[in-house]
């Protein structure tokens, strides 16, 4: 029923903000002093005062009050005329009974509607006194303005619940219990989430447009980011020609929360929402039908890390919840939600929900640059595109003609599998700056205490709820752009400048040195940058569209991994373990004989003489079943030359290895200075078997990684030695033997050379001087000084540029409208000149900055 009065409690509410039906008044209303210019918002009424009536009605009069209803003192409040007006027809309310919610608390007053001829409705004659009525038919329940506000400023800040909230005032009006207290707390939630519902549409200029809020469409009452590019509003003319595309692209952010949940009470029918889509929740009824078409499809395993995102998808546990949580896609960069980005979860992080919010959000955006975050992007992007064929052809996104990169956010990336880790890395793409991806787990944090109140609530009701604070949290995030824009950017251009300085001193002192071969990496590493093909897995033809030969050579060296450091738990165990530690034990070694085995299964496709190999090697075992850390993989690298093995497979172990090689070197070598370093202090400063005992703990520790890396290095030079000659490799080892470690007995400087050393002690040469080959290590770290110069270059850039008809209104109501819109002009022109303020010094010092950067560059360019 109160929607059909939507429209009016909207229009009353933009009235209030100018003079009401004081228009023609241009006395006072108490001394009728000519131009009144003062209003009070505690009073009841819209009377406008002079300066000395206004404070002579608000003067302590010097006598004490008794804390007394004014009901109870035959105070009847009139409504409809103005104040001293005596209305010659006037309405009592139903029964007489009229209950007001207030800041000072709950009262109860005797009320009179105006039943004059040219009397208005009661509704309009209760919100033109700044009263929301609790219904529209016969209302005997208000609250006013002020305590709305105050409560929806204060839900936003302190998370409080309604419930909460209405027993304070309860208690303000009594603390002892004596006095009875008409309960109206269900009212009081009704009128708040009324409240809410009005203050969005009123923010996004619904009372101001001819269509009114029937002609309000999905998504247009959210709060955008202002940062983010926006084409006619925020981009310069020609973006689309623009030499530096990557500024103009979108940075997308994707998440689940399952904290809030919802539970199995109420529903859609009972409780529908008051906006049909038009926030950040998708339109609700859409979104279950969409869901409801694809509940037969399954949804596959991950072939990266054991994700439960992934994994569990379909096996979450939802007893007694009618929601588990929320999905989310959020500006990645300055973590806003987006409109329609919104959704409710049914179980877990499936698929089929977050790839609806995904197109759902990018309806809004016709950008050709697109870079994706997702905790689990490596899995969920790969048929992305054919599940896409599913959704309704408004969804649709033409991708082919756009340039969409799909990234894992930085701290979730090491818990991905090495090639992911190299695939989805915000640190090999550019064009990205110092984007880190985690932008939704920092707004979670704000968000959650609401769970407490929303999960008792029913759809609708939450939907609106959560609708409001995420419009609370883009607003503020808006308020605060300029100072947190500026914090970045004073952190960025020092940053910029120290490592474009660090670079070209690396580059000045490699010049003389590798001069003839600078130019060359330079050449190779901006080939490379623009040839995105190389940071993917999927090139070559892959006989399995999960695992190509890439993935599977990675994943063996990984399971390999996984078997070395089953060994050393198991060596751990003492004789005399527990329940746990064996069924821990136990465990370990099931997930991992699982995986070998599915491992084994994609090998056999690439390489299919290994199944008679393993069949004879089963043989001579005989019926006893290996331990799973004790299963020999055959890599290409452990097969003899004579067996068949594809050479693509062992071109790809063989950079792999030589890849891995140089991390355990670094590994080692850091590691030896961290116990040099820890040896060195505790021999100065530590006193005491305490101290003592926590130091050699550390060591232990360190030695413990520096041991595994020796046996990494050891592992990998071994795997280089077999493959290089069939892979035509050659000069690799010379380019490293100064570097190697070599597991030996004693043998001679002139013996570190050769290959035939097994067993023995550790030898670690650890050459400081790097001499006539070290130019590959020499080729790193300039392509890492050069990365780094680059990424906080792209930090700092930032190229993209910064009346409704009245016809159909009514005098007051034009008024209204227009007092409400020169408000939020001067509201936001305030904004603009805070900012510019604060940014004035700063901006000069970027012009300083980038005079430098440009002066250097071309001092680079000479060189080169």
């Amino acid at each position: 029923m109160w929607l059909k009065h939507r429209e009016l409690f909207l229009q009353e509410m933009i009235r209030l903000e100018g003079r009401c039906n004081r228009l023609a008044a241009q006395s006072c209303s108490e001394c009728n002093c000519p131009s009144p210019e003062y209003r009070c918002r505690d009073c009841l009424g819209s009377e406008i005062y002079c300066s000395p009536c206004i404070l002579l009605a608000h003067k302590w009069n010097g006598q004490y009050f008794e804390r007394i209803s004014l009901k109870t003192l035959g105070l009847r409040i009139q409504l409809g005329h103005t104040t001293g007006q005596i209305c010659l027809n006037p309405r009592r309310a139903f029964n007489d009974d009229f209950v007001v919610v207030d800041t000072h608390g709950i009262h109860e007053v005797s009320l009179d509607f105006c039943n004059c001829a040219t009397a208005q409705s009661h509704i309009q004659q209760l919100l033109q006194i700044s009263w929301f009525p609790s219904t529209t038919s016969d209302p005997k329940t208000a609250a006013t303005f002020h305590i709305l506000e105050h409560y929806h400023l204060l839900s936003f800040e302190s998370k409080v619940s309604a419930f909460e909230f209405y027993n304070a005032l309860s208690r303000m009006s009594d603390n002892t219990g004596l006095l009875p207290i008409k309960d109206r707390y269900d009212s009081f939630t009704r009128m708040i989430r009324e409240w809410r519902h009005l203050k969005m549409l009123k923010r996004s200029w619904r009372g101001h447009d001819p269509s009114g809020v029937d002609g309000t469409v999905e998504g247009e009452c959210t709060v955008l980011c202002p940062a983010c590019p926006h084409p006619g509003k925020n981009l310069p003319a020609g973006w689309k020609d623009a030499p530096r595309q990557w500024l103009y692209g979108l940075f997308l952010a994707i998440d689940a929360n399952f904290r809030l949940k919802r539970k199995a009470v109420s529903s859609d029918s009972v409780d529908p929402s008051l906006s049909c889509g038009w926030g950040y929740f998708v339109e609700d009824k859409a979104y279950k039908d969409f869901l409801h078409s694809g509940a037969d499809s399954v949804q596959e395993k991950s072939t990266c890390s054991s994700h439960n995102a992934v994994n569990m998808a379909d096996t979450k546990s939802n007893r007694g919840l009618a929601t588990t949580g929320l999905g989310t896609v959020d500006c990645a960069c300055h973590n806003m939600k987006l409109p329609n980005a919104v959704g409710d979860l049914q179980k877990g992080e499936r698929y089929i929900n977050m790839d609806y919010l995904f197109f759902s959000a990018l309806r809004h955006t016709v950008l050709d640059t697109l870079n994706v975050s997702y905790d689990i992007a490596c899995q969920w992007h790969k048929k992305l595109w054919h599940r896409m064929s599913a959704f309704p052809i408004s969804m649709h996104l033409s991708h082919a003609v756009k340039t969409i990169s799909f990234f894992v956010p930085k701290f979730h990336l090491p818990a991905h599998i090495e090639q992911c880790q190299t695939s989805f890395s915000f640190n090999f793409k550019n064009g990205v700056g110092r984007t880190d991806g985690e932008a939704p787990e920092r707004g979670w944090a704000n968000i959650n205490p609401v769970a407490s109140s929303t999960k008792e609530m029913g759809p609708g009701a939450r939907r609106d709820t959560l609708d409001d604070y995420f419009g609370d949290s883009n607003w503020k995030k808006v308020v605060g752009l300029g100072h947190a824009m500026l914090h970045k950017i004073k952190n960025a251009f020092p940053e910029h400048e120290n490592h474009r300085e660090a670079f070209e001193d690396l580059d000045d002192g490699l010049r003389g040195k590798y001069g003839p071969t600078l130019k060359q990496w330079r050449e190779q590493v901006e080939a490379w940058e623009e040839d995105e093909i190389n940071l993917q897995t999927g090139t070559c033809l892959a006989l399995h569209e999960d695992c190509t030969p890439s993935i599977l050579i990675s994943t063996g060296l990984e399971l390999e991994e996984q078997q070395w450091r089953m060994k050393a738990n198991r060596a751990g165990l003492r004789v005399h373990a527990t329940d746990n530690q064996e069924g821990k034990m136990v465990q370990q070694s099931n997930t991992l004989r699982r995986r070998i085995d599915t491992w084994m299964k994609m090998q056999e496709l690439y390489m299919p003489s290994l199944s008679a190999l393993r069949v004879s090697e089963s043989s001579v075992s005989g019926s006893v079943t290996a331990a799973p850390e004790a299963i020999k993989l055959w890599l290409p690298s452990q097969i003899s030359r004579n067996a068949p093995c594809n050479s693509r497979l062992q071109a790809i172990e063989w950079k792999l290895q030589y890849a891995q090689g140089h991390d355990a070197l670094r590994s080692l070598r850091s590691n030896l200075r961290a116990q040099t370093a820890i040896l060195k202090y505790k021999d100065r400063n530590l006193r005491g078997q305490g101290a003592n005992t926590r130091a050699r703990n550390t060591l232990k520790a360190v030695e413990a990684r520096i041991e595994a890396a020796a046996s990494t290095y050891e592992y990998a030079h071994k795997a280089l030695v077999v493959l290089s000659p069939r892979v035509n490799q050659t000069g690799w080892h010379s380019s490293l033997k100064l570097s190697w470690i070599w597991n030996m007995r004693g043998a001679a400087v002139n013996e570190i050379d050769k290959d035939n050393a097994s067993e023995g002690r550790w030898l670690f040469i650890l050459w400081l001087p790097i001499q006539t080959h070290g130019q590959p290590d020499m080729q790193i770290e300039w392509c890492k000084a050069r990365a780094q110069a680059m990424c906080w270059a792209e930090e700092r850039w930032d190229e993209r540029g910064l009346e409704n008809t009245l016809e159909d209104a009514g005098e007051d109501e034009r008024e209204g409208r227009m007092a409400y819109a020169n408000c939020q002009a001067s509201l936001h022109r305030m904004l603009a000149e805070s900012f510019k303020t604060s940014w004035t010094d700063t901006l000069a010092l970027v012009d300083t900055f980038d005079h430098n950067s440009l002066v250097a560059q071309q001092d680079m360019d000479m060189d080169t």
